[in-house]
């Protein structure tokens, strides 16, 4: 595979990677060598508001044509607008509590209303909290408005993602304790694309690199052994 990587990772909304070392250095030892990708904005620092469009365009130059990914939260977000826009793109995607399933409901309105007003609920402990929880995100009170206003981008662009248009072979792996996306969404996803495949994994939680990093390294490790056959 290209620059000798056997899979690309596209981190969740986070402003940190340092979670996902124990999971890393476990896969490094066992001979699969993988890149981490840093989102703008997130884990590389940058002062511009996103689009879907924008990341589809970043994740494109960031990894080879014919490339495995994984894609964690809304890092398979992105890997899924990009497959929906190149299905060509990827050899096979690796989903993993991947964002992406609209579910229209109070909660994400509130949730863009909190990310709109922003700054005048910067400070305050209980909002930052609740929109923790609805989110899934990590760090929201130290997020810079324009993060705040590509959070709502990326909420508004599962409207618009058709499942359908996703030829990539596809592996679902998901966590049966996780409470930001619910396994509905993984039952979902699994409906609507094309050619995928759905594993459950009872203790994991939305972040499996830190509930279960042992297991997690086992699951890339033998998709990444089948995918090598």
């Amino acid at each position: 595979m290209s620059d000798n990587v056997d899979l690309y990772i596209i981190h969740g909304w986070t402003y940190t990677v340092e979670p996902w070392k124990t999971t890393l250095n476990l896969l490094a030892k066992n001979g699969v060598r993988v890149k981490m990708l840093h989102v703008p904005g997130l884990t590389e620092k940058s002062d511009k508001e996103f689009t879907i469009d924008d990341y589809i365009k970043w994740a494109d130059r960031e990894i080879p044509d014919g490339a495995v990914a994984l894609g964690h939260s809304n890092g398979g977000r992105i890997l899924l607008n990009l497959c929906s826009k190149n299905p060509s793109k990827l050899k096979y995607l690796i989903l993993m509590d991947a964002a992406g399933v609209y579910e229209p409901s109070r909660k994400k309105q509130l949730v863009e209303k909190i990310a709109k007003i922003g700054r005048p609920f910067k400070k305050i402990p209980v909002v930052n909290k609740a929109f923790h929880r609805l989110t899934g995100t990590t760090d929201y009170s130290r997020a810079p408005e324009n993060m705040k206003r590509t959070l709502v981008n990326m909420l508004e662009s599962d409207k618009n993602l058709d499942f359908a248009k996703v030829k990539t072979p596809t592996f679902i792996i998901w966590g049966k304790k996780d409470t930001t996306t619910p396994p509905r969404q993984a039952t979902i996803m699994y409906e609507k694309l094309p050619h995928a495949e759905l594993k459950f994994y009872a203790n994991w939680t939305h972040a499996p690199y830190i509930s279960d990093p042992e297991g997690l390294a086992r699951a890339i490790m033998t998709l990444v052994g089948r995918l090598k056959k």
